[in-house]
């Protein structure tokens, strides 16, 4: 009689026990899960902040290259590109040199049909420079000049379909750079930032790219460049990006090699009241972003302490 009421006892003592005993004592490993968890809750809801009292409107969308995870805000609308369309434009090019259908060494004399004010290849005349060279001034330099040669040289539509068959039919190439009679008749270079940010992916997977394709890519997209995420990230950590800015637009996109965790980051605004509040919107936005995932990556996933950055 006396071990049945012992046993009941301890029975109830147990009982008691996982009724006040804090969730991670009762399952193994969730302590990791929640803090992941809630720190994942403030990271978005300090994303939604940097957008919202923006005076314009800012879609973002924020892609982690390990877990799939994503944060997003109007992600999936599109907002004219500016620059950040000539992904797009390096994209198609090192396809087809992968493909054989052209050589980066080939060469072309500028046409100055297609040369617009602003950049350096402006200021030369004609000259006659590599497909390699065009690029590496289209992306390093934003030169619009060379991103005319190498869209008279691949075609328009041949680069929209490209990136239609990626998945990625919001991106769509529908003018020369600085045509503003094509602006003003609807014809726009747009995207969504989620597309933006697939298309950052593709360059780091390589989908569809040889090794040397996507080496050629991704070691121009890394050159040395002023931009608000370049800007709030410490220098240490690479990037490869392309921002853009056009009257009332303002786009900034990368791939941050963040150690153990790299993200792509896409941010995008348009109607915009004060461009260079923009920049700073979209400097805090990436500083986020950036603290979010050092953690993240730095952290021993069971407890959050930052061990392996």
């Amino acid at each position: 009689m006396h071990t049945n009421m012992r046993a009941a006892a301890a029975v109830v003592a147990l009982v008691l026990l996982s009724a006040v005993a804090p969730a991670w004592a009762q399952k193994p490993g969730a302590p990791g899960e929640e803090f992941l968890r809630d720190l994942r809750t403030k990271t978005a809801s300090s994303l939604e902040v940097a957008a919202v009292t923006l005076d314009g409107v800012l879609g973002y969308a924020i892609l982690d290259l390990t877990s799939g995870d994503t944060f997003e805000r109007m992600a999936s609308v599109p907002f004219p590109t500016a620059s950040t369309i000539k992904l797009a434009i390096l994209y198609e090019l090192v396809k087809r040199a992968g493909e054989g259908t052209l050589s980066l060494n080939d060469t072309i004399q500028l046409d100055r049909n297609r040369a617009v004010p602003g950049g350096l290849l402006y200021e030369l005349g004609t000259p006659t420079l590599s497909l390699r060279d065009y690029a590496n001034a289209m992306i390093i330099e934003s030169d619009n000049t060379a991103t005319n040669v190498l869209i008279e040289r691949l075609g328009m539509e041949a680069i929209t379909r490209r990136m239609e068959t990626l998945g990625l039919a919001s991106i769509k190439l529908r003018r020369y750079m600085i045509d503003i009679e094509a602006a003003k008749k609807g014809l726009e270079n747009v995207a969504t930032p989620a597309d933006l940010a697939k298309l950052l992916q593709v360059f780091h997977t390589r989908v569809g790219l040889t090794a040397a394709g996507q080496g050629e890519a991704l070691r121009i997209l890394k050159k040395p460049s002023d931009s608000p995420i370049r800007r709030a990230v410490p220098a240490i950590v690479e990037i490869a990006r392309k921002d853009g800015a056009l009257e009332g637009v303002r786009a900034d996109t990368a791939i941050v090699y963040v150690k153990n965790r790299p993200f792509v980051f896409v941010a995008m605004s348009t109607y915009l009241q004060d461009e260079s509040a923009a920049d700073r919107a979209i400097e805090r936005l990436a500083t986020v972003a950036y603290n979010y995932f050092a953690r993240v990556g730095g952290a021993a996933p069971e407890t959050g302490r930052q061990l392996y950055r």
